[in-house]
């Protein structure tokens, strides 16, 4: 277990990271969107402000996971990343909703101003710096086989896109058509939702124990190719945080001895660990009749 935790250490690394980027990046451009009366800006700078929500909720998680097992948790905290990210979501989600109403508001007030074209130079830039981000938390991600780093890095990149898409719509609004602009600032609205929603979707997932069936089929591959194992019976798994509890019923020879099929048991734990990140796997060794 002390490898998991190390991984979890490293993985605060990128949360700090994103936390920075996103404190310098919102403030900047909020204060960019008003001065230069960019709604689609504005909507990025709320966008990335969600972020920092996300991020800080994440590395709280990230804390309380590397707690150790105590007596009313036998497999660790390791499921607060998960809890810390549905509350998250809940938050990115009023956020995407206000910046909604605020965007399709404008378009009935009439007057719409047009952004000055600065200002799709400093989503350019934000975008650059949000790449550099993601490049940065997904290297990081990879190494430690962390799921919720890399989670976060594919979310550096979606903001890194935001950005450039703000760009876009402020630049379209100096043809004569400044309404692009607030519809730059809805469509960052709906990213924000969409987002919300996945993030809701996967953490409600863990937390009612839903496993990946592709993954599932990849365990039972894996096992079935362990020498001594003649069939299986059941696999169950379900996630833990970044790892995986996995149930197995296998069928062996019937005339091997106790110490064999512990072996065949050993072996199964030590593939799926090197192999699909397990955390736990307990294996329940049947007679092949």
């Amino acid at each position: 277990m002390v490898n998991v935790y190390e991984e979890i250490r490293k993985g605060e690394r990128g949360a700090w990271v994103s936390i920075g980027a996103y404190l310098l990046l919102s403030g900047f451009k909020l204060i960019s969107g008003y001065i230069f009366v960019s709604s689609a800006l504005m909507a990025d700078g709320f966008n990335n402000v969600t972020d920092i929500v996300v991020s800080v909720a994440v590395l709280i998680g990230l804390r309380i996971s590397q707690k150790p097992p105590d007596s009313d948790h036998a497999y660790g905290h390791f499921r607060a990343e998960t809890i810390a990210a549905l509350l998250a979501s809940f938050i990115m989600a009023v956020v995407g909703l206000q910046v909604l109403i605020d965007g399709i508001g404008s378009i009935f007030k009439g007057g719409k101003q047009t952004p000055d074209i600065t200002s799709a130079g400093v989503a350019v830039i934000c975008a650059v710096i949000m790449l550099g981000v993601y490049l940065y938390n997904n290297r990081l991600a990879r190494q430690i086989n962390n799921k919720a780093l890399l989670a976060a890095a594919k979310d550096n990149l979606s903001d890194a896109l935001v950005s450039v898409g703000a760009a876009v719509g402020i630049i379209g609004a100096q043809f004569g058509l400044p309404w692009l602009d607030t519809v730059a600032a809805i469509a960052v609205g709906v990213m924000i939702c969409k987002t919300a929603w996945d993030i809701f979707k996967d953490s409600t997932h863990s937390l009612t124990d839903g496993f990946d069936e592709q993954e599932l089929s990849d365990l039972r591959s894996t096992i079935a190719c362990i020498s001594g194992v003649e069939g299986i019976r059941d696999v169950k798994a379900r996630v833990h945080g970044n790892h995986a509890l996995v149930d197995v019923v296998i069928e062996v020879n019937p005339q091997l001895s106790l110490i064999e099929g512990h072996r065949i048991s050993d072996r199964i734990e030590e593939r799926l660990q090197e192999v699909h990140n397990t955390m736990h796997v307990h294996v329940h060794v049947e007679p092949k009749l």
